[in-house]
């Protein structure tokens, strides 16, 4: 038995090596069974798999599967990240992560039973053996962020992961409020504090923490005696004379809960009270989100290249994948901009002040608009009194980028687009913006680049965090590297390896206080509970009916079901291999108990495979009506193409409720989940991925159930039980959908997000007023990778891209003669 570290618990390698000691023949059984699927990557559900199907004794496999090992193999929880297994005979290494954030390697050799722990170099030098070609592993280019973090605070337990402005603000205030002389950068703050010249909070009056202290004693006595609604006009002077400027509140109770609440912090410091007092203080007025690519626009946009593909031949176009990832990411940014909008509002309200606030969406504008508003500079976002869509075209050497261009094309544009970015943004505000919120990687590339530039606060949203769509797109990247259906690289790795260009062994730290869950919600306007009867849109009723019903077999739906009475377990996603739609209709087919008791309903994609120009969307259309002929679905199956209308789809999530019915996302990886929060929202118990977003979402068998798409016969017993439950006892369907909304209230509101979101924004904000939060070594640090490594490998695409251009454009030319470059003269391409 080898030697356990008395230190703490043992370790993976220590617990692997017992178990081979004490299950030599089941655990060569479980490793042959990995090294004879020969050299490769194997994922979580693949491990599982072969350790339930080793063969041993009975008392002996129940011992097994009961031992540590079983459970470090098994420890994934259901929102845990992805382990893998790295194969080339006669070894295996395995990526463990016993906890989140942590991760172990170990590495087995199954012909000498002999194991031993890697580091994270070794682990990922052992893995980029699998890529053909050969590589100086002893000049690799080595990112590692750890020894910048070493006197940083970071939290320890996993369960502090996404609450780390939380954990700053108790470390940072137990530091700060030692004594009262540490308290200075908090008086500093509050008398320097502005907004375009206007004072807010303190003025010269008050110089020290005491006579802080004497002014909001006095305040807090004279503001005793007004009544709690006495406008702070009525007062003003009285408080300015004292050293209190605007930004305390509107009313004589809110003015006077702040100065209570300050009060609290310099007498007795509370983290809690701090939090509070910081977000109410006004620091936001000025918002700006970036989202570069794409047609973004609120009319004609989401239909736009479903239209033009069909009858033109372009050069480059915008794939249905690629457009319903675009549409998603349009809607959740308007959505997204007017409950900020509608929060900032009330919040300087609330603060007395006469402020308007602005949120500005910089995209491209794209002068070649094909009959939508991208051309347009500035376009007001409806819904919003003060907020726009301000557009700044790309542009090279050569001039202005007049076509649209995949979003996988449009890195050699970034850095022109940010600077001239920066100088639309300063002319629209008159100013610099509070804050700068980037989303997806091109989009947060953009905000850090101004980030920089300005000196601002910055917000990234991670779209896809912890986990990528494709596992193996860092290994292989050079596979997807040309594959416009495949986004090769999220941000959100630990350690990873691109083999021929550079290893991460120390990336992404979610343990790093930067990191926050604010999750969104869905516009409760469209999206609201099936119970509502009075909110109810039924006049949609009759085209949902001959959506859902009509016999008609056509381009927009196909198959019919013959009882309508059965309740409908629906579903509605892009057609693509990772969304998985088409494994739901093959769990459904198997079934016969699940078709006796539900009909299906999907939604997605085109259902005539001409009319698609994605390879992947089309391997799935074919599969799709392989499907039906195979399993006969006609009468309990019915198929509708991809739906734009939104407040058509909200009301169609809750014609499926009235069924008694539920909703299913069955993606293989889903990074966040927005249908998931739709179909909850609508009060729709749904079933959903455990892999990504959705196991966080979903309290599995209290407020919907998670599912695992690798297992469809499991899936498709636990939506039986679910059924079989519910018609014995119909009350079981109102209590899931019931706690469902509940969840929503409770998580996922964008009410709840703009409050957090303002909030975080407002509090580290502070903080790096007062401390050295920039972490300039670490900045500079990256600004090195990204001129030496980025900005090299960005103008090998912008050569491949260009290279890919002309040979399109020569193609196209050659099909009808014409020699005159971009456009063909003859008009048909």
């Amino acid at each position: 038995m080898p030697h356990r570290r008395m230190d703490g618990p043992p370790s993976i390698r220590d617990t692997v090596h017992e178990a081979l000691s004490g299950h030599r023949n089941e655990l060569v059984s479980l490793f042959s069974r990995y090294v004879a699927k020969g050299k490769g990557i194997l994922q979580h559900h693949q491990l599982i798999d072969e350790f339930e199907n080793v063969v041993g004794k009975d008392g002996v496999m129940q011992e097994l599967k009961e031992s540590p090992f079983s459970q470090i193999l098994k420890s994934a929880q259901v929102n845990a990240a992805l382990k893998e297994a790295i194969v080339l005979p006669p070894f295996v290494a395995i990526a463990i992560r016993p906890r989140p954030g942590v991760w172990e390697y170990v590495r087995v050799n199954v012909y000498e039973l002999s194991v031993e722990q890697l580091s994270v170099p070794e682990y990922l030098r052992f893995k980029e053996e699998l890529v053909d070609g050969e590589y100086n592993e002893n000049f690799v280019l080595e990112l590692d962020f750890e020894p910048f973090n070493a006197t940083f605070p970071r939290p320890t337990r996993s369960s502090s992961i996404g609450n780390g402005v939380q954990f700053l603000n108790r470390h940072l205030s137990s530091i700060m409020f030692r004594n009262k002389e540490s308290l200075e950068p908090l008086l500093h703050f509050l008398r320097t504090h502005k907004h375009n010249g206007l004072v807010m909070m303190l003025n010269d009056r008050i110089h020290t923490i005491s006579g802080l202290q004497f002014a909001l004693a006095r305040a807090e006595e004279y503001l005793s005696k007004l009544p709690p609604d006495e406008p702070y006009s009525q007062f003003e002077y009285v408080l300015q004379g004292m050293g209190f400027e605007k930004g305390w509140g509107d009313t004589a109770q809110r003015v006077s809960e702040m100065v209570h609440l300050l009060l609290e912090i310099l007498q007795a410091p509370d983290p809690s009270s701090l939090e509070t007092f910081l977000g109410r203080i006004p620091m936001v007025f000025n918002v700006v989100i970036l989202s570069p690519h794409g047609y973004f626009g609120q009319a004609n946009v989401l239909v736009l290249p479903f239209l033009f593909m069909v009858k033109i031949v372009m050069p480059y176009f915008q794939t249905p994948c690629e457009l319903s990832a675009i549409n998603e990411q349009v809607v959740y940014i308007l959505d997204q901009v007017r409950a900020l909008e509608n929060e900032m509002l009330l919040r300087i309200q609330n603060q007395g002040l006469d402020v308007i606030p602005k949120i500005l969406v910089v995209t491209r504008l794209i002068p070649d608009a094909k009959g939508t508003t991208c051309n347009q500079r500035l376009e007001r976002i409806s819904g919003t009194e003060h907020s726009h869509i301000l557009r700044v075209p790309f542009r090279n050497e050569k001039g202005i980028l007049r076509k649209w261009i995949s979003r996988f094309d449009v890195w050699p544009f970034l850095e022109t687009f940010s600077e001239d970015a920066a100088n639309e943004i300063a002319a629209e505000l008159q100013g610099v913006p509070d804050l700068i919120i980037g989303n997806y990687s091109d989009g947060n590339l953009v905000a850090t680049l101004l980030s920089n530039k300005l000196g601002i606060t910055q917000c990234n949203i991670a779209h896809a965090l912890e986990k990528t769509k494709y596992p193996d797109s860092d290994l292989y990247w050079r596979k997807y590297e040309d594959n416009k259906t495949h986004v090769g690289q999220y941000e959100s790795h630990t350690a990873f390896t691109l083999p021929g260009l550079y290893r991460v062994v120390h990336g992404i730290d979610v343990f790093d206080p930067k990191f926050n869950i604010v999750s969104p919600g869905a516009d409760m306007t469209i999206y609201f509970p099936y119970s509502e009867n009075q909110k109810r849109l039924t006049a949609l009723h009759g085209s949902i009916e001959e959506l859902l019903y009509d016999p008609e077999q056509n381009d927009e739906h196909i198959g019919f079901l013959s009882d309508q009475s059965k309740p409908i377990i629906f579903s509605m996603a892009r057609l693509d291999k990772v969304k998985n739609i088409t494994g739901l209709v093959e769990c459904y087919g198997k079934s016969t108990k699940l078709r006796e008791l539900v009909n299906l309903v999907v939604v997605g994609g085109y259902i005539d495979v001409n009319k698609s120009r994605d390879r992947e969307e089309v391997a799935e259309i074919e599969k799709m009506h392989g499907l039906i002929k195979q399993y006969n679905l006609h009468g309990q199956f019915r198929w509708i193409t991809a739906q734009m209308n939104r407040a058509r789809n909200g009301e169609l999530y809750r014609y499926i409720a009235d069924t008694r019915g539920a909703f299913v996302q069955p993606a293989f990886y889903e990074a966040f989940g927005l249908t998931v929060v739709e179909a909850m929202t609508c009060g729709l118990p749904t079933f959903a991925t455990c892999h990504g977003g959705p196991g966080e979402i979903i309290e599995h068998g209290v407020s919907g159930f998670h599912i695992d798409p690798y297992h469809p016969d499991q899936v498709a017993a636990l939506m039986v039980g679910f059924f079989e439950q519910c018609q014995d006892n119909a009350s079981h369907w109102d209590k899931i959908s019931d706690a469902g909304l509940k969840r929503i209230y409770e998580r996922y509101t964008w009410k709840i997000y703009s409050e957090r979101l303002l909030t975080l924004a407002g509090v580290y904000g502070f903080w790096k007023y007062v401390s050295k939060l920039e972490r300039r070594e670490t900045r500079r640090y990256l600004e090195m990778f990204y001129i030496l490594k980025y900005q090299d490998l960005n103008h090998c695409q912008s050569a491949k891209v260009i290279k890919k251009r002309v040979d399109e454009i020569k193609r196209i030319n050659s099909s009808c003669g014409c020699l005159s470059g971009e456009i063909c003269s003859c008009g048909s391409g």
